[in-house]
């Protein structure tokens, strides 16, 4: 889980595999698989830096260091 803020400054803990897109409008709007739609103050960039992050430390990507030394 990624923690975000909400506009209202609480907290929102996010599950990256359920994001469908995020939008930057100029509010940062995430989209969910199921549409639920949240509204944060991160930037639309920080949440893709994060949700990347994340899915490197479950496993579900590669490292890039890792990647280029096998290529």
């Amino acid at each position: 889980m990624i923690r975000l803020t909400r506009l209202n400054g609480t907290a929102l803990w996010l599950n990256p595999l359920l994001v469908e897109s995020v939008e930057q409008t100029p509010d940062t709007v995430i989209t969910l698989a199921n549409g639920h739609k949240y509204v944060v103050r991160e930037a639309a960039e920080e949440i893709g830096d994060r949700m990347a992050a994340y899915l490197r430390r479950i496993g579900l990507i590669a490292a890039e260091g890792k990647k280029e030394e096998s290529g």
